[in-house]
């Protein structure tokens, strides 16, 4: 192999993150080339998530996921604008069923004003009943800026800005190990039929999800302690079989490993339940019937009327955490070249919720880590 890299830019992982970025790359004027070892974009925590427009309610002031997710919202609203993304401005209830829980919201109340977030209302048991009469609550905070989206459009809009832009998709190809020489970045690849083969590139962006540990972990060149841990929280979903009666999006207080056993639509109208948390060993998207029970005492502290047997099994979808269970919640991790030492390379770690609302947000953030002098914002 010459000194010659074969491609400027390298985006590992076509997932949400991913494609922000590969887009905001090949707008900056970089040749970017994709690699997904599926075969298929957005196959993993992309399409296995709740889809929903977060505000930035609940994340400690002045961390990434604060100020990605409160930037990160406002770009997405106007990118769906722009482009026709199916999406829509639910709103959602934050609610207390008992008085013991107020304190909770009044301090996600703080959370949001002191991350910018200033648009949300108290409503009363009475308001409550009025706007969804099968919900029960002593009190609610709605949040008008919350929303839902539909993924894989917005992925799919991505990526054809990406590739207008000049940037190319590599699907079923694995990176299985890698090092860093001579200011450059050589990947060693195989794709589903065997064949190997190197590629290099001057700007390495990993953003693997779940995967990213692993394929920084097999990069020669990139000290061990610069990468954080690697664990697996799982979240299940089930759906609500028959008429749903609500029209907003319905949070319980907030648990601590999760945001609780929550409410979602999606853009058809169908409701689902989930996730709750389990930690495991590796991904495993099983859906465990099992956990029906539970999931029915949880909801009905707000949903009383709930039939049990309307709930369906959803799917799975597994966070990738940076904590260990029990451990207190950690920050998005993303490790430029100050981080690390090497050079045009960013890798991103923990990008759990909310990573699709601060996905565009995330790709500004890299791109400025690149390229210090133009943190700029890239024209959508």
């Amino acid at each position: 192999m010459t000194h010659d890299h074969d491609i400027e830019t390298i985006v590992i992982g076509a997932g949400v993150v991913g494609l922000a970025c590969a887009r905001a790359l090949a707008l900056s004027g970089r040749e970017v080339m994709i690699i997904e070892r599926h075969d298929a974009i957005g196959t993993e925590t992309s399409s296995r998530n709740s889809e929903v427009i977060h505000a930035g309610l609940y994340y400690p002031k002045g961390s990434l996921k604060a100020q990605l997710c409160v930037t990160g919202r406002k770009m997405l609203y106007d990118y769906c604008a722009d482009r026709g993304v199916n999406h829509r401005r639910t709103g959602k209830l934050i609610v207390a069923t008992d008085n013991s829980q107020i304190e909770a919201l009044r301090q996600i109340e703080r959370h949001a004003i002191d991350n910018g977030v200033l648009d949300l209302t108290w409503q009363t048991a009475d308001e409550i009943k009025r706007r969804e009469p099968a919900l029960k609550g002593v009190a609610a905070l709605e949040s008008p800026s919350t929303g839902i989206i539909d993924s894989h459009e917005l992925m799919l809009s991505l990526l054809g800005d990406a590739e207008i832009a000049g940037a190319t998709l590599a699907l079923n190809t694995n990176v299985v190990s890698g090092c860093h020489r001579d200011g450059m970045y050589i990947l060693d690849t195989v794709d589903t039929s065997g064949e190997e083969m190197q590629i290099s590139c001057k700007e390495l962006i990993i953003a693997g999800g779940l995967h990213t540990q692993t394929l920084a972990r097999a990069l020669a060149g990139l000290h061990p302690e610069t990468i954080p841990p690697q664990n697996y929280a799982r979240g299940i979903y089930f759906t609500l079989g028959g008429k749903n009666p609500f029209s907003t999006l319905i949070y319980p207080a907030p648990e601590q490993a999760g945001l609780g056993i929550h409410l979602t639509l999606d853009l058809g109208g169908q409701a689902r339940f989930g996730p709750d948390v389990t930690w495991v060993d590796s991904p495993d998207y099983s859906v465990d019937e099992n956990r029906r029970a539970a999931f029915a005492q949880a909801i009905r502290r707000y949903y009383p009327d709930l039939d049990e047997s309307a709930l369906q099994p959803g799917y799975a979808g597994i966070r990738p955490k940076i904590q260990a269970r029990g451990e207190a919640a950690r920050d998005f991790m993303i490790a430029g070249p100050n981080s690390h030492g090497l050079g045009g390379l960013v890798a991103l770690y923990g990008i759990e919720s909310p990573g699709l609302t601060a996905s565009m947000a995330i790709a500004d953030y890299v791109c400025a880590q690149l390229t210090p002098s133009l943190a700029r914002k890239v024209a959508s």
